[in-house]
């Protein structure tokens, strides 16, 4: 991080602090991380406040303290009336030092993805910041802009939210000289109402953006396809629309590796991924169509994409004693389920297994999209289905209804985890499917060490 002043900093959150001194050792907003030099903001959580360690935060070297009234804890103390508010107006005002390319992602699915895919292709030549894990909120997205100094040419911000107004808080904060929307699905469809609500929600990307900043958005999306706001130039990726800027054909896929020719308009050129399904076409297109809007050429994209690998517990294929896992708990909802169980399909395997648990955040139309789930499994050919969860029960019926030969449903994990090790065999390929809060890691933690103590 670039050193502030004082001064900088009081000026940027609105306080009527004035003192000299300058931070250099970063911002925190977590006391056990604070280093010296480094600018303290005391945030109010959920189960801690962030003013009750100033003191430690002092004595741990801080420089200075952001906060929302005088503790007396320490002399340099800037005091505004929301310190969460200071924080993104102070990353707002640090992230205008730098001219550099800033790629902005949201959308309902395959954030994540679409950012670390994206930020290999422009590392082919810029050095790129991009959010870690899932910092993307407006706690992590503001702490990720402060990473930024003088050696970084680009920078690639995941934007996440759960209602209405948070992108464009992030958006502002950010300020995306390029904007990707990955699609508009049913997630947080709980609190927003309608997929409508939620597209408001994601093009408040545009808020933080120039009038002529492009945006690259999914053709195949019915909501975003055509959709146009102010004058932002639109280009689109898909695999089904044709009249997509960055179409996807010839499409070749088998357990660890998807394969597809990538049309640019001006010429082709093959896209070879280490990963399996169409929803990862998805996310290559869209970070290719970033790369190619600021120059990187389409062979050395196609490299930088050749080297993907998933994060987390996005979709991980392991192999243990003859059966194929496919580990995808990072989250769930309708369109990564229904992206999870084509993986499962392609893959090749005597016996399909999925084990799926409860997809969160859907508000009424949760019994119908669990419902929906089951029949999606028997479509998928899934040979045996066990299910976690009290939602999840609507998938099981509904699988069982739908001819999937063997449906179990459970509420405890050591039960599932012991039935589902009673029933796999050498040749099997096995999914693991559930939103983050279900934990099914647990189950999943549990069947590997079972089966690596017997080998």
């Amino acid at each position: 991080m670039k050193a502030l002043s004082f001064k900088e900093i009081a000026g940027a959150v609105g306080s009527a602090a004035a003192f000299e001194g300058t931070v250099t050792g970063g911002v925190c907003t977590d006391s056990r991380k604070v280093k010296p030099g480094c600018l303290f903001i005391a945030i109010k959580g959920d189960r801690f406040d962030g003013h009750d360690f100033i003191g430690r935060a002092f004595a741990e070297g801080a420089a200075a303290v952001i906060c929302e009234r005088v503790t007396g804890e320490g002399a340099k103390e800037i005091i505004v009336k929301d310190t969460r508010r200071a924080l993104l107006d102070l990353a707002a005002y640090y992230r205008r030092l730098f001219a550099i390319p800033v790629i902005g992602i949201t959308g309902s699915v395959g954030k994540t993805t679409t950012k670390e895919m994206t930020a290999a292709v422009l590392s082919c030549r810029f050095k790129t910041l991009k959010n870690e894990g899932n910092l993307n909120n407006e706690i992590g997205l503001p702490t990720t802009v402060f990473n930024l100094d003088d050696s970084y040419e680009a920078a690639v911000i995941e934007m996440g939210m759960s209602g209405l107004g948070e992108i464009s808080k992030l958006s502002r904060t950010a300020r995306p000289t390029i904007g990707i929307i990955t699609n508009i699905g049913v997630s947080h469809i709980e609190k927003l109402g309608s997929r409508e609500n939620i597209l408001r929600a994601k093009t408040e990307i545009f808020d933080g953006m120039d009038e002529d900043a492009p945006l690259v958005f999914n053709g195949d999306d019915d909501l975003l396809y055509n959709l146009k706001k102010r004058n932002h130039p639109v280009f689109y990726f898909g695999v089904y629309n044709k009249y997509c800027r960055f179409k996807a054909y010839e499409i070749e896929q088998d357990k660890n590796r998807t394969v597809f020719t990538l049309d640019y308009g001006s010429a082709e050129q093959r896209i070879s991924l280490p990963v399996a399904g169409t929803h990862y076409i998805y996310n290559a297109l869209a970070a290719f169509g970033a790369g190619f809007l600021l120059g990187i050429a389409p062979a050395e994209a196609a490299e930088a994409l050749s080297a993907y690998k998933p994060s987390g517990m996005r979709q991980r294929v392991t192999g243990i004693g003859g059966i194929t896992f496919i580990e995808d708990c990072y989250n769930s909802s309708p369109d990564s389920l229904s992206a999870a169980l084509d993986v499962l399909r392609d893959t090749d395997a005597e016996r399909r297994i999925a084990v799926l648990g409860d997809m969160l955040e859907l508000g009424g139309i949760t019994a119908a999209e669990h419902s929906r789930a089951g029949e999606r499994a028997a479509e998928s050919g899934v040979d045996i289905l066990l299910t976690y969860g009290e939602k999840s029960k609507h998938t099981a019926a509904s699988a069982a209804q739908a001819g999937v030969r063997t449906v179990l449903p459970f509420h405890d994990k050591e039960a599932l985890a012991e039935q589902l090790l009673s029933l796999m065999k050498k040749g099997d390929a096995v999914l693991f499917k559930a939103s983050r809060g279900m934990k099914l890691e647990e189950v999943i933690q549990k069947v590997y060490k079972e089966l690596k103590a017997d080998e």
